[in-house]
């Protein structure tokens, strides 16, 4: 079987540069958004999120100030300025090409000409051009494009610039612009369609018109590698449409002598390797003259390290000897991706652990790849010169490198204890290491557990951030396996505890006892407070000494306060709380400071038709009666007093019993009641002298003080 690859196969300029820069980004920023696929192949994008980069379908699912990268395919103007009011940093990925078409669309549309575009409606790429325009008019076909024509026929008299989506086929954007030419007086045609595309798509129809079977390499929701797979199809009878190797129908590829592959824009180089290295390996005939240079050159080099090797007695004996053989076949190994391999650690930096394969290509772990646990210091769990084993992630030949993740080869080691958990509804301890819509990811032994909203334990208008970089304890919900699918809930754990505790209060409590509670919810009517597992109210009249409208003027939910217990019910399980500090009991404060007849600057806090109720200190009112309010008839309080005003008052009865104070400002204004008489002396204290008061005694005449 002879293989023929497309030598314009896989990445294109633009993606490779969207790859690098989301690569970049990773590093600079550890964790950052990407709006969309940043590329249209699941597994770069299953790679990408591996190095922290989440996908978003729009800016709503952002957080503030993260960082965000725009894809290849571009965004509209107003994309870029809600970025700019949630102070997320930009990292734009935008194709080269792509940007000329804005910039053009942009231009054309503020001279008042109408902007055609040759694509597919829907396709991100062409959904951003028609932003930079204000709306664009989008024809897929020459059919459509003389139906459009047809149905307006003054269309034809307006002023039209056509431009082509950059992946778009060069035969129907000509054909389309044919169609529009013959109507159209005034028209500009520009020819937008990406170079390597056009390549790419003339490179695939040749290689298809010599081959037995033509396979198209890439994601089956690409639009270029579509069109290639249709332009092979004019020339091939049977093509291939693959996502990667391990979709290669090697049935079909046994009886066919010439195979041609090609592959989308988004397909990375590695895939493209394994398809043609699993085509070699079920064939073994097939040996190219690269294999062979290859093999020679290792040969030489272990023959070299053979002949240079310490004598016997220089090595330790429980050092195990390799043959010849042994090191070559170790050294020309082939890893590829997926691939379980086991190595020892050579070095570690802050950056990613080197680890020595023992192959041609040096292996290296980056730290995010190791383990997803906050504020972990790698160098105190392993050291240089232990074992490790890891899952091989990326493979790149031209630099020798081998990219491994550990934390992955956990995660399918740690799957059995997850599907045992859900079994068992045993409590799992992990840490939530993402946000998404619908709630959060939590890592569970390198397992991504995915929480709903409804089961998280927050309040129902809680931010999902709250839980980031949090440990939490959940219940395996559901498993499901050929998804690889984990679902949890941590309000299940979270139930438990409080039912435990719940148990542990209903046995223990007593009218009096003290406790710390969190306030829960509140009513127009009291406070409900959680005093471990179990709510207790607190009534509005129980929040405050003070006079209070709402329970909110005291607490907010989540404030953490001490309350006593007032009264329970285990039969219906209430419990009333207090809150009020006893010690602080006003009136207590007041009898201790004044009593009947006392004069107090008390202020009128409310009005009503018989009278006055006045405040004498925080906590304790009195009533001015209307007929205590003053020394005539008034016809109503308000004729004399208004509200907030300070007067002087006097108590005239304490009712302590029912704690009522009775006062009056009347009493303040009338004078003083006379003296009683002294009754007449009943015994004789001496003569009774008798003044003539129209003739009174001269002064010496009158009686001395002692007299």
């Amino acid at each position: 079987m002879e293989i023929i690859t497309a030598k314009t196969a896989g990445f294109c300029f633009g993606v490779r540069r969207a790859v690098r820069l989301a690569e970049e980004a990773a590093e600079k920023y550890g964790a950052c958004a990407c709006l969309g696929p940043l590329i249209h192949n699941d597994d770069v994008v299953r790679y990408l999120a591996g190095l922290g980069i989440r996908t978003v379908n729009t800016t709503a699912e952002l957080r503030p100030g993260e960082p965000v990268i725009i894809r290849s395919h571009g965004v509209g103007p107003e994309v870029y300025r809600e970025l700019e009011k949630l102070g997320c940093p930009v990292i734009d990925a935008t194709c080269t090409e792509v940007a000329r078409i804005h910039d053009l669309v942009k231009e054309e549309s503020a001279q008042g000409r109408l902007v055609v575009m040759i694509g597919e409606r829907r396709h991100p790429e062409v959904m951003a051009v028609s932003a930079w325009c204000g709306g664009c008019t989008v024809l897929e076909s020459p059919e459509e494009a003389e139906k459009w024509l047809l149905e307006d026929p003054e269309r034809a008299k307006l002023p039209l610039s056509i431009v082509s989506q950059t992946t778009g086929e060069r035969k129907n954007f000509e054909n389309s612009v044919k169609v529009i030419k013959k109507q159209c007086t005034n028209l500009k045609v520009f020819d937008t369609i990406c170079n390597t595309t056009s390549n790419r798509q003339r490179e695939a129809r040749e290689i298809a018109s010599t081959v037995d079977v033509m396979i198209v390499i890439g994601g089956r929701h690409s639009a270029n590698t579509d069109k290639l797979s249709r332009v092979a199809a004019e020339k091939c009878e049977r093509v291939l449409l693959i996502e990667n190797a391990s979709e290669l129908d090697l049935g079909l590829l046994s009886v066919a002598g010439r195979v041609g592959v090609t592959a989308g824009a988004s397909t990375p180089e590695w895939i493209i390797k394994e398809v043609n290295r699993k085509m070699c390996d079920e064939n073994k005939t097939v040996e190219t003259v690269e294999e062979e240079t290859k093999a020679a050159e290792v040969v030489e080099e272990i023959a070299q390290e053979v002949n240079e090797a310490p004598a016997a007695e220089e090595v330790a004996p429980e050092a195990p000897e390799a043959s010849f053989e042994e090191l070559l076949e170790r050294s020309i190994k082939t890893l590829h991706t997926g691939e379980k391999v086991r190595g020892v650690i050579a070095s570690i930096t802050q950056t990613e652990i080197s680890v020595d394969l023992g192959t041609k290509q040096s292996g290296y772990i980056p730290i995010s790849e190791f383990t997803d646990e906050p504020g972990v210091n790698v160098a105190d769990i392993i050291h240089v010169g232990d074992e490790i084993e890891a899952y091989v992630m990326r493979v790149n030949d031209v630099e020798g490198t081998v990219m491994l993740s550990k934390k992955r080869l956990d995660s399918v080691k740690n799957w059995d204890s997850i599907v045992e958990a859900r079994a068992s509804r045993a409590v799992v301890e992990g840490t939530v290491v993402e946000e998404n819509k619908g709630g959060v990811v939590v890592n569970v032994k390198g397992v991504r557990v995915f929480v709903p909203a409804s089961q998280s334990g927050l309040p129902k208008d809680a931010p999902m951030s709250e839980l980031l970089k949090r440990k939490v304890k959940l219940i395996i919900r559901e498993v499901n396996q050929p998804r690889r699918r984990v679902v949890g809930s941590i309000r299940d754990v979270t139930a438990i505890e409080r039912r435990a505790k719940a148990e542990a209060t209903w046995n223990e409590i007593e009218v009096g006892k003290r406790y710390h509670g969190v306030v829960k919810s509140l009513t127009s009517y009291g406070a409900f407070v959680d005093i471990g597992g179990v709510d207790g109210m607190v009534h509005v009249s129980e929040l405050s000494w003070k006079r209070i409208h709402q329970p909110s003027e005291v607490l907010k939910v989540g404030d953490e306060i001490d309350v006593y217990v007032i009264s329970f019910d285990k039969e219906t399980k209430k419990i009333s709380l207090g809150y009020k500090d006893p010690s602080e009991n006003p009136w207590v404060k007041f009898t201790s400071t004044y009593n009947v007849g006392s004069v107090a600057d008390v202020r009128i806090v409310k009005l009503m038709t018989f009278g006055a109720f006045a405040e004498i200190v925080p906590g304790v009112d009195g009533l001015i009666h209307i007929s205590q309010i003053a020394d005539r008839r008034i016809g109503k309080p308000e004729d004399v007093l208004s509200e907030g005003e300070v007067v002087k008052a006097k108590i005239i009865n304490i009712d302590n019993e029912n704690k009522k104070v009775s006062l009056s400002i009347r009493a303040l204004s009338e004078p003083a009641a006379p003296a009683p008489e002294e009754p007449e002396p009943e015994e004789d204290d001496g003569p009774v002298v008798v003044y003539d008061t129209e003739n009174p005694p001269a002064p010496e005449e009158l009686p001395t003080e002692e007299e």
